[in-house]
C-alpha cells in the first residue's frame, strides 16, 4: 500500500477530527475499560498549534485518511485543545526533548506502517531543528509501536481529568 506524508492544514480538520475519534475508541477498546476509552476522548485529541507550527502531519492512501501526527518544539506533553493546561512555551533544544504528539491511525490502517512512517517523519524533523531527545506520554495501544521504535518507559502515569482514571506511559527516546 502506498502512503503519503504532508504537513496538516486547518482544512485538514474535518477529515481528523472523525478519524481521531475512531482511533480512539476503536484501537483502546482492547486496552481500557468503556469509562476508560471515553475518558481518553476528553483527554486527547489535536492541539491545533501542531498545525500552525508545521509540526502535524497527515498521512493519506489515495484519498482516504490512513493517521495524523505530529511533533512540537513546545512544552505540552499531551492533550488536544479543549485541554486544560497547555504550555505553549518553547523548548531548548540543547537541554529539553522534543515532543512527539497527537499520533492517531485510522484503524482501518493499522499495522501497515502508518505510525512509523509519522513517528520516522517526526524524529527527522525534530533532530534538524537541534533536538538530540523526544519524549512523549504513550496510550498501553501505542506503546508498544514506540517501544520498537526504540523508546524507553520512564514513568507510568494515571489521568483522570476526564472521568475514569486512564493508565499512560511517559516515554523518551535520544537520537544520538
Amino acid at each position: 500500500m502506498r502512503f503519503t506524508i504532508s504537513p496538516a492544514t486547518h482544512a485538514d480538520l474535518p477529515a481528523l477530527r472523525p478519524l481521531i475519534s475512531s482511533a480512539t475508541a476503536e484501537l483502546l477498546r482492547p486496552f481500557l475499560t468503556p469509562d476508560q476509552v471515553a475518558s481518553s476522548q476528553a483527554i486527547m485529541g489535536l492541539d491545533t498549534q501542531l498545525i500552525d507550527d508545521g509540526t502535524y502531519y497527515v498521512v493519506r492512501s489515495g484519498d482516504a485518511y490512513a493517521g495524523c501526527g505530529g511533533w512540537s518544539r513546545r512544552a505540552t506533553m499531551y492533550g488536544g485543545d479543549h485541554s486544560a493546561g497547555r504550555d505553549a512555551a518553547l523548548l531548548d533544544p540543547a537541554t529539553e526533548p522534543a515532543r512527539i504528539r497527537a499520533m492517531y491511525t485510522h484503524p482501518s490502517f493499522t499495522r501497515r506502517g502508518v505510525g512509523r512512517l509519522i513517528l520516522t517523519h517526526c524524529e527527522q524533523a525534530a533532530a534538524a531543528e537541534g533536538f538530540t531527545t523526544l519524549s512523549l506520554v504513550a496510550t498501553l495501544a501505542g506503546r508498544p509501536l514506540y517501544e520498537a521504535a526504540g523508546y524507553q518507559p520512564l514513568e507510568h502515569l494515571t489521568d483522570a481529568s476526564g472521568g475514569a482514571p486512564v493508565p499512560l506511559v511517559r516515554m523518551r527516546k535520544s537520537l544520538r
